[in-house]
């Protein structure tokens, strides 16, 4: 069978879906792997280097996709990548299935296979295949870094003959993957750290990194978790208090750092434009919710914008900013979804779709979309 890994297009992107790495360990499955030219070059990764880990080099898209049994990709492919593909093809990426509706209409109406990354169930199973996770590691570490980098102090407590530095405040927004690598990778660089979340089993994991927990803590707050480890809606009136804390603490901060996402909806607002008219002149936002409209009104996708003396960072893209990292933890990510396909000893396609794993993550199937939360 053949494997086929494009060369990204889309703006911004950098991160390729395959290393010399995930490249040996494919063909080792079996599988004749072809590449197409320059496809790893934002993450440092030349020709030759795809060439001496087995992999046939091609010049054009359209050459890399004929024939091509499975597809691997970073983000959604364009039209002309789409038909490129042959029917029954198999394609692997992040789709964005909420907002890529066409394109998901599209790979299903040429009778393309699609599945998505950001669905594969978060069990224990598939932790190994977790690209969120594995992204947002990432996204979080680089927001602290940015944030430093356009931070005009510096973040630890330094004392000199000159006289004592007072230490930069940071405040993570949001303690899932991405936050706690903020808070552990602001600590490392000397910051007086604080975070606050929803979910109460977040409080101890803050404490433990050495940040201290920032919440309104009653009796709802304390039933603010699903079974699933998930956040419950809060009422208004706790809204309203902890909105009243959060305002008074970003007061203080010197780094706002902000990760709420709701996947399929516009980002909650958690930093008003009155909240960023009282942080002191020199401050700086990063939000890590940029694609999805941003967890501050304030905030420009793609841009870095000031308000009030307040520098707000939108990237949309973080893991793209780290590319040789993100690629080879993303790469081993799609290797492992691909292994779960490829029967190892015969190196032919063996896709049940009874699996949690494969039916969590499929889009498509046979030239119908098939994922419950995509149909109707």
């Amino acid at each position: 069978m053949r494997l086929a890994i494009l060369k990204e297009r889309r703006a911004g992107e950098a991160r390729v879906a395959a290393t010399p790495e995930t490249v040996k360990k494919l063909t080792g499955l079996g599988l004749e792997v072809v590449i197409e030219s320059g496809a790893g070059a934002g993450a440092r990764i030349s020709d030759d280097e795809y060439k001496a880990a087995g992999a046939a080099i091609a010049d054009a898209s359209a050459t890399v996709l004929r024939d091509a049994d499975i597809v691997l990709k970073v983000r959604p492919p364009d039209a002309h990548e789409i038909a490129a593909m042959k029917s029954g093809a198999i394609l692997v990426a992040l789709l964005a299935p909420y907002t890529e509706k066409d394109t998901i209409a599209a790979l299903a109406a040429h009778g393309v296979n699609a599945f998505a990354m950001e669905f594969i169930p978060r069990i224990s199973r598939a932790q190994s295949m977790d690209v969120l996770s594995s992204q947002a590691n990432l996204a979080g570490y680089k927001a602290v870094i940015d944030a430093a980098a356009q931070f005009g102090r510096a973040f630890p407590m330094m004392m000199t003959a000159a006289g004592t530095i007072a230490p930069a405040r940071a405040f993570i927004m949001g303690v899932g993957v991405a936050g706690l690598q903020a808070i552990a990778t602001a600590r490392r660089l000397g910051a007086i750290v604080s975070a606050t979340d929803v979910r109460p089993a977040t409080k101890e994991q803050v404490e433990s990194l050495g940040a201290s927990f920032v919440a309104v803590i009653d009796d709802e707050f304390k039933q603010a978790e699903t079974a699933a480890g998930y956040a419950k809606p809060m009422s208004a009136e706790y809204q309203a208090k902890q909105a009243a804390l959060v305002a008074e603490h970003i007061k203080k901060q010197d780094i706002v750092i902000t990760t709420a996402l709701i996947p399929g909806r516009k980002a909650p607002v958690l930093v008003t434009e009155e909240m960023v008219a009282t942080m002191k002149p020199g401050s700086v936002i990063v939000d890590l919710a940029a694609e999805q409209g941003g967890n501050c009104p304030l905030t420009r996708a793609d841009e870095v914008v000031e308000a009030h003396g307040v520098t707000i960072m939108g990237y949309t893209n973080l893991p793209s900013r780290l590319a040789v990292d993100s690629s080879s933890l993303y790469a081993r990510n799609l290797f492992n979804f691909v292994s779960l396909i490829v029967d190892k000893k015969t190196g032919a396609l063996a896709l049940n779709w009874d699996d949690e794993i494969v039916k969590g993550a499929g889009l498509t199937r046979d030239g119908q979309i098939v994922h419950p939360a995509l149909k109707g």
